[in-house]
């Protein structure tokens, strides 16, 4: 059982703790997913809202038969479609192309993979931190990001490069290559 199908144990055996984990860890991937399909942040983000409002009011049993991600995408997606019919947000939402259970787990990876990044990004010295944000998260220039910091550009670029490194090595530590980021 993966870690995502213990948080959701611990909450339906009635610690609340679980759920946070779960949302945390889940909801990021679950957008992207969701914005796949529907083609609209808003209403993704309204979509993975929804779903994890099922998992609390439903209180669905995860059976096991697929991973827990897939089962929680699957419930999503069902979630986006019905809304989707709904909402009339497409002209025929019956051709609207949903992912297979390959993609799905494909998805899953890669949003592990950016959760990963995201919570190394935050474990960086505040300086670099506040360089990757501007530059590869705002997508400012390296000038504009120096000015902002108040810094020189070859400062910016410097730091830049350390935080790559060290993020390199740490993804290296959890298993994560350069070819699956």
């Amino acid at each position: 059982m993966g870690q995502e199908a213990e948080y959701y144990k611990r909450y339906l055996d009635g610690d609340d703790e679980g759920n946070v984990l779960l949302i945390r860890d889940c909801k990021d991937g679950l957008i992207l997913y969701l914005y796949g399909i529907c083609k609209n942040i808003h209403d993704a983000e309204d979509y993975c809202e929804d779903t994890f409002v099922t998992l609390v009011t439903k209180r669905p049993v995860y059976n096991g038969k697929a991973s827990f991600k897939t089962w929680l995408y699957r419930i999503a997606r069902n979630i986006c479609i019905d809304g989707m019919r709904r909402r009339r947000d497409t002209e025929n939402v019956d051709d609207v192309v949903i992912a297979d259970d390959s993609e799905i787990d494909e998805l899953c990876a890669r949003a592990e993979i950016i959760n990963a990044v995201k919570r190394l990004v935050a474990s960086l010295e505040t300086d670099q931190r506040e360089a990757v944000y501007l530059v590869y998260y705002d997508e400012m220039t390296v000038a504009e990001a120096a000015k902002i910091m108040r810094k020189k550009p070859n400062a910016v670029h410097q730091l830049l490069f350390r935080a790559r490194e060290k993020l390199r090595g740490l993804l290296e530590e959890e298993g994560i290559t350069d070819e699956d980021v």
